[in-house]
This record gives C-alpha cells, structure tokens and sequence, in this order.
C-alpha cells in the first residue's frame, strides 16, 4: 500500500514551512491551499493527509522558483528527532541492520513519498527510491531528492560519522538536478544509473548501536504497530471534503447544502464534524479555491479575467477582493513577482 494512503504527524510539513520562512516567504502563502494553520503544525497530536503535504512542498517549490536540486538541501534537515518515537526506536535497535528493518517494516512513518526498497549486492547494500506518485514531474524530482537525502542522513546518525556512501545512483538526466553536482554526504551522483540507488558498505549493519535498548525498541515496535493502524484507518471529513472538491470542476463551487449531500450526511452532521478537525466549510473551500487560483496563475497564456472565470467568479473584481484577502496581495502583483 502507498505511503500516501496513510496520514501523517506534522513534523514534517513544519519543517518545510520553517524553510521556506528561512528564505523570506510568508507562511499564509507556503499554506495556502493546505487547510493547514501554522497552530496546528505546532500541535504534535495534529494529523495531516499526504495531500495535505503535497501542497506544501509544491507551494515551497513554487514560490521559490522551482530551484532544481532544492530537495537535497531540504531532505539533509531530516534527523531522527524528525520522526518522534519511531525514530527513538531506531536508534535503540541492536544494530543498523535492525534498525533498517524496523524502518522498512514502518515506512509509512517516515514521511517519504518514494518507494523504498532494499536489496544485496556483493559486499553492499543497496536502498532502492521508486519516483513518487504524483502528477507534477518537478515535485516528482523534489520530493525523491529529499527522500533519499533524507535516507542518508538517518544512516549517517544511526550508524555513526564515519558513516559513507560508495555510491549514489540517479536514473534522470543532470540537467534536471541544477547547475551544481549533486550529491550526498559528499558522494556525487552518477546518471549512468539505471535506478535511483543509495550503495553503502553492508558491515556497517553489523555494528552494535551505544545506545541499543531491547525494551525500548519492543516498546516502540508495539506503539508504532498501533500508530500506523490508527493512521490507515483514520480519514478525517476535511480529507473527505478536499477529495470531492478536486474531483469538480474549478468553476464548480458546491454550497454547504450540496457538498453535505455528496458526503451523503446532513448539513448539521458535516459543520459539527468539521469543527471537531478545527475548521469550518468556508475555510476549506477557501483554501482549496486559493490553490487552484495559484495553479492557474502560474500559467501565463492566461488572462486574469480568465483566471477569475475558471474559479467561477463573476466578474475579475470579485476574484481580486477574494484573492487579496487570502493572500495579501492582488492577484496581479502575485504574478508579477513570481513569474517577472
């Protein structure tokens, strides 16, 4: 089952938020479109859809220009403190080689979008990364860049800081990765690959860990089995809404009344519900038309006016008022300083 089926902690759409705040962007922009407040980042019971995450990784990238490459930097920010008590877990197993295992047999917990895999080579191992799901090819490329340096520097502090890779393998033409080489933890990437692969050294998974705990790793095993049921199964009304709204048409804008009939519940049921989740019908549909008026603004064969017609408004002055006050500036001056 695809990592994506399951939510997730915050901790990793608050990471991506402090980035792009370290780089000058307003939250409500890296936000908009998430249904997502920078309170509710901050709150560790908070849960998150993968969708939810997307959006932010793909506002990130946006607004920072789409700089090729930006995933490794972002994806080396990624410590075992990151995952919470599945990371602890981690670093309490017998050795690498156990706490590899655990974190395949959770993946779901690890906030990675790829595919990951594992596999034996003479004298090595192998971390395989499957291109991530999703329909933009340059947040495909983001999002598997992080992955994997993300991977790499769980291994370095699990594993210790002579921790090194003998090879790192991208199956994507240079010139989609930016002007600079890439690489991780100092090992450039080699394109002649016919797989995107992380090679390391298999004795370093037969080092015992300083700080093994067998208590502490069965302990987490068990929370972590727990975790991940509650997570498959959990599918909060806001996801739902979300869901069914992307699923429109972008001029299609469902009153109360009518989404609360496409959920099959009453109108009184889906307020009371999205309130429990910490929201209100008018904040997720603003937030969702917010999105798609940044998606479509990015497309410079389009006129505002048109811009505004695809959203459904009436008139451009309607679309401008709305977009000012979801983000701050007319959608205008958005463009302008995004696209030049």
């Amino acid at each position: 089952m695809s990592t994506q089926s399951f939510t997730r902690g915050p901790s990793s759409a608050l990471l991506l938020l402090g980035f792009g705040c370290e780089k000058g962007l307003a939250p409500a922009r890296l936000l908009a479109g998430c249904g997502l407040s920078r309170e509710q980042l901050q709150n560790p019971n908070s849960l998150l859809s993968a969708a939810q995450e997307l959006r932010l990784a793909s506002n990130l990238l946006g607004l920072l220009g789409q700089p090729r490459g930006l995933g490794y930097a972002v994806g080396a920010r990624y410590h075992f403190s990151t995952y919470g008590l599945f990371g602890y877990g981690l670093i309490s197993s017998a050795t690498p080689a156990d706490a590899l295992a655990l974190a395949l047999r959770f993946l779901p917990l690890t906030y990675a979008f790829a595919e990951i895999g594992y596999r034996l080579e003479p004298g090595l191992g192998v971390l395989t990364f499957a291109e991530p799901r999703v329909a933009d090819p340059l947040l495909a490329q983001f999002l598997l860049q992080r992955d994997m340096a993300a991977a790499a520097t769980l291994m370095q502090e699990i594993v210790g800081a002579d921790f090194r890779l003998l090879r790192f393998g991208r199956s994507v033409s240079p010139e989609l990765e930016g002007d600079e080489p890439a690489q991780i933890l100092g090992v450039p990437a080699d394109y002649r690959a016919d797989a995107n692969t992380l090679a390391f050294d298999r004795r370093f998974l037969q080092r015992p860990l300083p700080q093994a705990n067998p208590l502490t790793v069965a302990m987490c095993e068990q929370m972590c089995a727990q975790l991940l049921e509650r997570r498959q199964a959990h599918q909060g009304v806001a996801a739902l809404v979300r869901q069914h709204l992307d699923a429109l048409p972008a001029a299609s804008v469902p009153d109360l009344p009518a989404m609360a009939g496409l959920l099959c519940t009453s109108v009184r049921t889906l307020k009371r519900r999205l309130q429990e989740e910490g929201t209100c019908y008018r904040q997720v549909l603003a937030g969702h038309r917010g999105a798609r008026a940044l998606e479509l603004l990015g497309n410079s064969r389009l006129s505002l006016s048109q811009v505004a017609e695809r959203l459904g408004f009436s008139d451009l002055s309607s679309f401008s008022q709305s977009f000012k006050r979801w983000f701050g500036v007319a959608p205008s001056v958005y463009r302008q300083e995004r696209c030049g």
